[in-house]
Protein backbone atom coordinates (compact mmCIF):
# COMPACT_ATOMS: atom_id res chain seq x y z
CA UNK A 1 0.00 0.00 0.00
CA UNK A 2 2.69 2.31 0.87
CA UNK A 3 3.80 2.52 -3.02
CA UNK A 4 0.49 3.49 -3.69
CA UNK A 5 0.23 6.19 -1.70
CA UNK A 6 3.86 7.58 -2.75
CA UNK A 7 2.97 7.55 -6.74
CA UNK A 8 -0.58 9.59 -6.34
CA UNK A 9 1.89 11.95 -3.65
CA UNK A 10 4.11 12.55 -6.38
CA UNK A 11 1.41 12.38 -9.19
CA UNK A 12 -0.12 15.63 -6.96
CA UNK A 13 0.56 18.63 -8.99
CA UNK A 14 2.94 21.64 -6.93
CA UNK A 15 0.54 24.33 -5.53
CA UNK A 16 -1.13 26.59 -2.60
CA UNK A 17 -3.96 25.26 -0.84
CA UNK A 18 -5.95 28.29 0.47
CA UNK A 19 -8.45 26.90 2.83
CA UNK A 20 -11.60 28.76 5.45
CA UNK A 21 -11.12 26.89 7.98
CA UNK A 22 -13.09 28.70 10.68
CA UNK A 23 -15.74 31.82 10.98
CA UNK A 24 -15.69 33.15 14.50
CA UNK A 25 -18.19 36.50 15.48
CA UNK A 26 -15.53 38.52 17.72
CA UNK A 27 -16.22 42.05 19.24
CA UNK A 28 -14.71 43.72 16.51
CA UNK A 29 -16.81 41.99 13.57
CA UNK A 30 -16.00 38.62 11.56
CA UNK A 31 -12.63 36.42 12.03
CA UNK A 32 -11.65 34.41 9.10
CA UNK A 33 -9.40 31.32 9.91
CA UNK A 34 -7.17 30.07 6.86
CA UNK A 35 -5.14 27.32 6.43
CA UNK A 36 -2.75 27.50 3.74
CA UNK A 37 -0.21 24.65 2.32
CA UNK A 38 2.88 25.34 -0.04
CA UNK A 39 3.52 22.75 -1.93
CA UNK A 40 5.81 23.67 -4.15
CA UNK A 41 9.84 23.03 -4.17
CA UNK A 42 9.94 27.02 -3.16
CA UNK A 43 9.38 28.89 0.01
CA UNK A 44 6.49 32.04 -0.82
CA UNK A 45 8.43 34.80 1.08
CA UNK A 46 5.45 37.01 0.90
CA UNK A 47 1.72 36.41 -0.43
CA UNK A 48 -0.93 39.15 -0.27
CA UNK A 49 -4.62 38.74 -2.09
CA UNK A 50 -6.87 40.72 -3.16
CA UNK A 51 -10.05 39.16 -1.66
CA UNK A 52 -13.61 40.47 -2.48
CA UNK A 53 -16.06 40.08 0.17
CA UNK A 54 -19.87 38.75 -0.70
CA UNK A 55 -22.90 38.84 1.13
CA UNK A 56 -25.65 36.15 1.22
CA UNK A 57 -27.05 37.78 -1.62
CA UNK A 58 -24.30 37.97 -3.76
CA UNK A 59 -23.10 41.71 -3.35
CA UNK A 60 -19.97 43.05 -3.02
CA UNK A 61 -19.67 43.59 1.38
CA UNK A 62 -15.73 45.27 0.53
CA UNK A 63 -12.50 44.73 -1.21
CA UNK A 64 -9.53 43.90 0.97
CA UNK A 65 -6.27 42.78 1.01
CA UNK A 66 -5.35 39.98 3.19
CA UNK A 67 -1.38 39.31 3.73
CA UNK A 68 -0.77 35.82 4.16
CA UNK A 69 2.77 36.71 4.95
CA UNK A 70 5.58 34.14 4.86
CA UNK A 71 4.96 30.27 3.72
CA UNK A 72 7.47 27.99 4.13
CA UNK A 73 7.16 24.81 1.42
CA UNK A 74 6.02 21.69 3.01
CA UNK A 75 4.99 23.54 5.84
CA UNK A 76 0.87 24.21 6.89
CA UNK A 77 0.14 28.17 8.36
CA UNK A 78 -2.85 29.34 10.08
CA UNK A 79 -3.36 32.98 9.29
CA UNK A 80 -6.11 34.99 11.22
CA UNK A 81 -8.03 38.21 9.84
CA UNK A 82 -10.60 39.71 12.18
CA UNK A 83 -13.28 41.62 9.26
CA UNK A 84 -14.81 45.03 11.01
CA UNK A 85 -18.18 45.58 10.93
CA UNK A 86 -18.75 42.44 9.53
CA UNK A 87 -21.22 39.81 10.44
CA UNK A 88 -19.77 36.23 9.55
CA UNK A 89 -23.22 34.58 9.36
CA UNK A 90 -24.11 37.38 6.63
CA UNK A 91 -21.02 36.14 4.41
CA UNK A 92 -22.06 33.58 1.78
CA UNK A 93 -18.76 34.06 -0.56
CA UNK A 94 -14.74 35.19 -0.30
CA UNK A 95 -13.57 35.55 -3.78
CA UNK A 96 -9.73 35.24 -3.94
CA UNK A 97 -9.56 38.05 -6.58
CA UNK A 98 -5.96 37.68 -7.46
CA UNK A 99 -2.44 38.12 -6.03
CA UNK A 100 -1.69 41.88 -5.24
CA UNK A 101 1.96 40.74 -4.56
CA UNK A 102 3.63 37.26 -4.40
CA UNK A 103 7.52 37.27 -3.76
CA UNK A 104 9.86 34.23 -3.76
CA UNK A 105 13.46 33.91 -3.68
CA UNK A 106 14.06 37.92 -3.07
CA UNK A 107 11.59 38.49 -6.55
CA UNK A 108 8.26 38.87 -7.95
CA UNK A 109 6.52 35.31 -8.64
CA UNK A 110 3.90 33.65 -9.76
CA UNK A 111 3.63 30.89 -7.21
CA UNK A 112 0.69 32.64 -5.21
CA UNK A 113 -1.38 31.77 -8.25
CA UNK A 114 0.00 28.71 -10.35
CA UNK A 115 -2.02 25.89 -8.97
CA UNK A 116 -3.92 27.67 -6.81
CA UNK A 117 -6.52 25.20 -5.02
CA UNK A 118 -9.53 27.07 -2.73
CA UNK A 119 -11.53 24.95 -0.44
CA UNK A 120 -14.11 26.08 2.70
CA UNK A 121 -14.82 23.72 5.75
CA UNK A 122 -17.74 26.42 6.44
CA UNK A 123 -20.76 27.24 5.12
CA UNK A 124 -18.75 30.52 2.99
CA UNK A 125 -18.24 29.72 -0.48
CA UNK A 126 -14.21 30.60 -1.46
CA UNK A 127 -14.19 30.90 -5.25
CA UNK A 128 -11.23 32.08 -7.36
Amino acid sequence: MAPLQAAAQDAAAPGLSVELNATQAVEQGCQLSFLIRNSHDTDIDSAVFETVLLDKGGQVDRLTLFDFGQLPAGRPRVRQFVVPGTQCDGLGQILINGASRCEAGGAASSLCIDGLMLNSRTDVEVIG
